[in-house]
């Protein structure tokens, strides 16, 4: 399961690929404009960007330009477009990204195009000048979570997921049934953490609120629930 960050003005095509990501047990971050697509990856780097060639503000070439430029084009990148020339697929590559695909997009190019993107390292340059390797396949890493530290004190460590509940989940049963019993221990863990803010958990889990509204009642999961537990 991978976080993809969906770049198109299209909202038509957004919400295709969200639905089809999410199908497949991707988390999905949607994007309308270049502007977004830099906030998005300020906040933290995706495991796999589908971005979206010709956009109102800043056309894709250019964002993908600029990212590397930054040092940021470490994660894969596959392009999309409709009307782009040959020319333009190969400069896109030239410059850092994966691979193109062409709308309208078919199901089974698009699976497939992920899932060797995703399987790939990314080399790339940093703004340093250094060259980094990350794992396309970052979601399956798990690390220590730390907040930030303040006026010098060292980080506080933030309370870990349940393993427990993890290692309750049967594994002789369907794919489907057993990733929704993960992604509700996951958004239940992620709502308690964050005192059912759902603008803060939808910052965590890269979800826009519409979905994660649609996915928490898709999983039976009561989002509306008081805050303060002594009421």
């Amino acid at each position: 399961m991978a976080r993809i960050l969906v770049v198109d003005d299209e909202i038509g095509i957004r919400e295709l690929l969200s639905e089809i990501l999410y199908d497949e047990g991707h988390t999905v971050e949607l994007a309308e404009n270049a502007a977004q697509a830099r906030a998005a990856r300020q906040r933290s780097r995706p495991d796999l960007v589908l971005l979206d060639i010709w956009m109102p503000d800043t056309d894709g070439v250019s964002l993908l330009k600029e990212w590397n430029s930054q040092g940021l084009l470490n994660m894969p990148v596959v392009m999309m477009s409709g009307h782009a020339t040959v020319d333009t697929a190969v400069e896109a590559t030239r410059i850092g990204a994966v691979d193109f695909l062409e709308k309208p997009i078919t199901l089974q190019k698009l699976l497939k195009t992920i899932s060797t993107a995703l399987a790939r390292p990314v080399v790339s340059s940093t703004a340093s000048g250094s060259v980094s390797i990350p794992d396309a396949r970052g979601a399956g890493v798990s690390q220590p979570l730390t907040t930030t530290p303040v006026n010098g004190s060292p980080p506080v460590p933030v309370p870990e997921v349940d393993n427990s509940k993890l290692g309750s989940i049967p594994l002789d049963q369907p794919l489907r049934e057993a990733r929704d019993e993960f992604e509700r221990i996951y958004f239940e863990y992620h709502l308690g953490r964050e005192n059912h803010s759902m603008t803060r958990v939808s910052e965590k889990t890269g979800l826009e609120r519409t979905h994660l509204y649609r996915k928490l009642k898709q999983l039976g999961i009561d989002s509306s629930r008081k805050r303060n537990t002594n009421q």
